[in-house]
């Protein structure tokens, strides 16, 4: 029998994705400075929501610890709480 070729009507994903890692436990972080809104704003998008653990790739304890330092350092107004264009 011939071999017949496939064809796909989307392009196929590419298989080779990074695997994502928390960057607190690869770093070794155990405190989350509110007071330092340029490493937050790694966290945010360009609206200044927070974004969600599969995108970032953060691991859950340290998704609520940047969640709470977001949340005080927009009380303290070092953070909007809402934004155009952030980045």
């Amino acid at each position: 029998m011939a071999q017949e070729e496939v064809r796909y009507l989307t392009p196929q994903q590419n298989q080779d994705k990074k695997k994502k890692y928390c960057r607190f436990k690869k770093s070794g972080i155990k405190y989350i400075d509110y007071k330092d809104p340029e490493f937050l704003k790694k966290f945010l998008n360009e609206q200044g929501k927070i974004l969600p653990r599969r995108i970032t790739g953060t691991s859950l304890k340290f998704q609520r610890k940047v969640a709470q330092a977001v949340k005080k350092a927009r009380h303290l107004a070092l953070l909007p709480y809402v934004t155009d264009m952030m980045k």
